[in-house]
């Protein structure tokens, strides 16, 4: 990589992507910090010579905001996970798979930080879209149930977290059988909160 930065200059994609090989390496490695300093690097870099509205450019940010996710940094990946969703709605739309895949992302670090009403209302948004731009048997849109669900639960919403769970886990059933590990782990959080859901009555 340090030859390839003398020939091609930092600012080069060949460069840009030799480095995105080795954070990569160093992401599954573990080596968050090391993969940071790269990460970063490249942001700017493609900033700088891209624009912020570059795809690339958004990626370098969705990249770097995984980083600080893996090391519990949730107020930066917060930071740079909006800034990339906005930026996909306003360029690519807000239907666009792109865009929901980063509303998906910032209701997570919403969801790991206990801010369930923000979550919920990115979820909502991702579950009804993809409902209507894939139909509601496509596995996206069944992520989205399952992970909407789950926000209900945490939330002690269990009538509405287990009428959700049962639709996810009838709907996996149906379309991927009922020995797949998707369908028996909706199964199994059905049947647990199901109970839960009756103790709390009492």
């Amino acid at each position: 990589m340090k030859v390839r930065k003398k020939i091609l200059d930092e600012a080069h994609e060949e460069t840009l992507s030799s480095m995105n090989m080795i954070d990569l390496a160093y992401s599954l490695g573990g080596r968050w910090r090391e993969a940071e300093k790269l990460q970063l690097q490249v942001m700017k870099t493609r900033t700088r010579v891209l624009g912020k509205e570059h795809s690339d450019t958004l990626v370098s940010m969705s990249n770097l905001a995984s980083t600080y996710w893996e090391q519990g940094r949730w107020k930066e990946a917060e930071e740079l996970q909006v800034q990339v969703m906005e930026t996909e709605k306003r360029v690519l739309g807000k239907e666009h798979s792109d865009t929901l895949i980063s509303m998906n992302n910032l209701a997570l670090t919403y969801w790991k930080q206990g801010r369930w009403k923000k979550a919920e209302e990115l979820e909502m948004q991702v579950m009804e879209t993809r409902t209507r731009m894939q139909d509601k048997e496509h596995s996206d849109t069944l992520a989205s149930i399952f992970n909407l669900a789950f926000t209900f639960k945490y939330q002690s919403r269990y009538e509405e977290a287990v009428s959700l769970i049962e639709t996810c886990f009838e709907l996996r059933k149906r379309i991927l059988g009922p020995e797949h590990p998707d369908t028996k782990l909706s199964l199994r959080a059905f049947q647990e909160w199901k109970k839960e859901a009756e103790e709390h009555k009492q």
